[in-house]
């Protein structure tokens, strides 16, 4: 009595279990690009540190004039993760225009 909409599927070693067939929630839908791109931002506005902040800044400041810039570096792995959040956005709205 094995249904194809019954069957479960498994990721990551078991931590995520799917029943075949269904679709991807819409708040996962939302939620996939407003934290992603929370994240990015977050990352590209404070790659340097918090240089504004009132007790912390000038510490942090002092510390970026000591240590050399690697804004070229930053600036790709906020591309990297911008591709990657992209990808899982895709992903998701593939996901449920699929039913099998």
């Amino acid at each position: 009595m094995s249904d194809k909409k019954n069957e479960l599927k498994e990721y990551a070693g078991g931590w995520i279990t799917e029943r075949q067939g269904t679709e991807v929630p819409g708040f996962l839908k939302v939620a996939f690009p407003i934290i992603g791109l929370g994240c990015v931002s977050y990352f590209i506005f404070f790659m340097n540190g918090e240089v504004n902040h009132e007790d912390r800044g000038p510490l942090v400041q002092k510390m970026n004039q000591a240590t050399t810039s690697a804004d070229g570096l930053m600036y790709f792995v906020a591309a990297l993760a911008l591709i990657f959040v992209v990808t899982v956005v895709l992903f998701a709205i593939r996901k449920s225009d699929h039913h099998e």
